[in-house]
Formats: C-alpha cells, sequence, structure tokens
C-alpha cells in the first residue's frame, strides 16, 4: 500500500497482513481523491476516517495537506499499525487515532465538523446503510463537504431531506458513494 501523490508521494504504508483488512486499492483511492481535486480544497482540511483499518485514505488526505485526520477504528492492532505509518511518514501531529465504534463515536461527538468523511466499513457490515443518516443527522460533515462511503455494490441507501446522493462510481464489487449537503 503507497502513497499516490503529495509530500509522502510513492512512500510505503506498513500494512496488517495478520489480520483481514480490505485497505483501499490504488485504483479506488485514486478515483476518489481525482473526484476531490476540483471540488474540495485538501489544505487544512479535517478529516475523519471511520473504519479507519491502516489509515490508507487518511493518510493520503495528509499528504495532499490535510490539517488533521481522525482515525477511529475499534481493532487496537490496526491503530497500532496507524500510530507505526504515522511515526514513519512524520505526521503524528497531523493525526488523531480513537479506538472506538465508528457509531459510538459518531454519537458521542459534538461541536465537531469535518470537511471530509470516509467510511470504509467491512462489506458484511450490517449497519452500512446507516452511515449518511447519522452523520447528517449529527451535523458532522461542514456545508461544503463530502461523505465517501467504500461498500459493496449491493448496498443500498435510502434517499434522505438530510443529504444528496451525488455521485457513486463502481469497481467490480466496490461501489464509491459520495454524499454531500442538499442544495
Amino acid at each position: 500500500m503507497r502513497i499516490i501523490t503529495g509530500k509522502y508521494r510513492g512512500r510505503t504504508l506498513r500494512t496488517a497482513k495478520e489480520i483481514d483488512v480490505r485497505p483501499a486499492m490504488d485504483r479506488v483511492k485514486g478515483a476518489i481523491f481525482n473526484m476531490l481535486q476540483n471540488r474540495l480544497g485538501l489544505g487544512g482540511a479535517r478529516v475523519l476516517d471511520l473504519f479507519a483499518g491502516i489509515g490508507s485514505l487518511g493518510f493520503e488526505a495528509v499528504s495532499r495537506g490535510a490539517a488533521l485526520v481522525v482515525f477511529i477504528d475499534d481493532n487496537r492492532r490496526m491503530l497500532d499499525v496507524i500510530e507505526e505509518n504515522a511515526g514513519i511518514l512524520g505526521c503524528r501531529d497531523e493525526c488523531e487515532i480513537i479506538q472506538d465504534d465508528a457509531f459510538s463515536f459518531i454519537d458521542r461527538t459534538l461541536d465537531e465538523s469535518f470537511d471530509l468523511i470516509f467510511a470504509d466499513p467491512p462489506y458484511a457490515y450490517e449497519r452500512t446503510s446507516e452511515i449518511p443518516r447519522k452523520i447528517f443527522d449529527r451535523q458532522l460533515l461542514k456545508k461544503n463537504g463530502f461523505l465517501i462511503i467504500e461498500h459493496a455494490r449491493r448496498t443500498a441507501f435510502d434517499p434522505s431531506s438530510l443529504y444528496t446522493l451525488k455521485v457513486q462510481k463502481d469497481f467490480g464489487n466496490t461501489r464509491l458513494s459520495f454524499f454531500v449537503h442538499p442544495a
């Protein structure tokens, strides 16, 4: 797993081979950031990386200028890998690493908002379709921000007045869904 571009371009992230995780593939990660390129400046951005795994999406955001990435994962070993990668890259000051369940974190977070939120739950995660409603209901996403969920193609999201599903892009069994505030 490597950083695609930015100040850490080409640097390799440590992975956790002994743990069953599905880090974002380079082509999926590239598609995410290419789509964001003209829509959201990452310079100084606050980013939330839910279901962070090894943190590849969050570290890509830091490499591209994000001021802070909050990594959330409930697996202590994954967070140790994120901590190690932050040290290797020299970006520990831009990282907040929290062991927690994503929904518990969302429920407890008050008076905090983010420019960009990634959610990359396991494909078998039963609550994936609830993520947009929770994020927008709790007002965790800034007005011009993006919520990006990487999920199985079979996952569907109910329409809501809280958010707009702006774009979906497929990569085999993987689908990226981009959510924004309603116009």
